[in-house]
C-alpha cells in the first residue's frame, strides 16, 4: 500500500468514526430519553439565540421577521483533510419550537482538528419554509440556497442578503464566521 492510499484509508476511516460517535447517544453523553433530549437541545437553542443577539445585534429584526428560525446551538466539525461536522438543533416558528432536526457534512480540504459552531438558518418566506418542512431530508445547496450573512464593522445586513428566501448566520467563539458555505449540509427531522 503505497503513502498516499494509506492517508486516504486513514482520512475515512477518522471521518467514518466521528459520524458514528457523534451519531450515537450512548456516546456523545446524551440522555436516551426523549423528553430529556428535547429539554436539552431548546436549551441550546435559546443560549444560542441569546449569543447570535449579542453580538450581532441587528439580528434580532431579521429573526422577528422570519417565518421560521432552524437552530442548531452545537455543530461538531473534526477531521483531517476529510472531515465531518453533526449537530442537533430545533426549528422556532413563532418563538415555538415546531420540531427537531439533525445537521450532518462532510467535507474535503485543508483542514485538521476540531471545532464548535452555532448555524442559524432562517426562512424568511412561508414557501421557503413549507419546502424545507415537507422534505424527508433537505439539502443546503440542493433543495435551497443559504446566503450566508456577513456583516462588516457597523454590523448592518446587506440588502441583497437580506432579501433571500433562506439567510443563515454561522457563530464561533471567535464570533461571526465569513468565507463559509452550507452547501452539501443534509438535514432531517429528528423522532423526539
Amino acid at each position: 500500500m503505497n503513502r498516499r492510499t494509506f492517508h486516504a484509508t486513514g482520512a475515512v476511516i477518522l471521518v467514518v468514526s466521528l459520524l458514528a460517535s457523534m451519531g450515537c447517544s450512548t456516546t456523545s453523553g446524551q440522555s436516551a430519553d426523549p423528553a430529556a433530549r428535547r429539554q436539552t437541545i431548546d436549551a441550546g437553542v435559546d443560549q444560542a439565540l441569546s449569543q447570535l443577539q449579542r453580538e450581532i445585534p441587528t439580528s434580532q429584526s431579521l429573526i422577528s421577521s422570519a417565518k421560521g428560525v432552524l437552530v442548531f446551538p452545537s455543530v461538531l466539525t473534526g477531521g483531517f483533510i476529510v472531515g465531518a461536522a453533526h449537530g442537533q438543533g430545533a426549528l422556532r416558528k413563532g418563538g415555538k419550537t415546531a420540531g427537531f432536526f439533525s445537521t450532518t457534512a462532510i467535507s474535503v480540504g485543508l483542514l485538521a482538528g476540531a471545532q464548535s459552531k452555532a448555524v442559524f438558518i432562517l426562512f424568511m418566506t412561508e414557501d421557503a419554509l413549507a419546502r424545507f418542512e415537507a422534505s424527508q431530508g433537505w439539502t443546503a445547496g440542493v433543495d435551497g440556497s443559504v446566503a450566508l450573512i456577513t456583516v462588516g464593522a457597523a454590523a448592518q445586513v446587506t440588502t441583497q442578503t437580506g432579501q433571500q428566501p433562506i439567510v443563515g448566520y454561522v457563530l464561533t467563539n471567535a464570533g461571526l464566521m465569513a468565507n463559509l458555505s452550507l452547501d452539501g449540509t443534509r438535514i432531517v427531522r429528528l423522532s423526539l
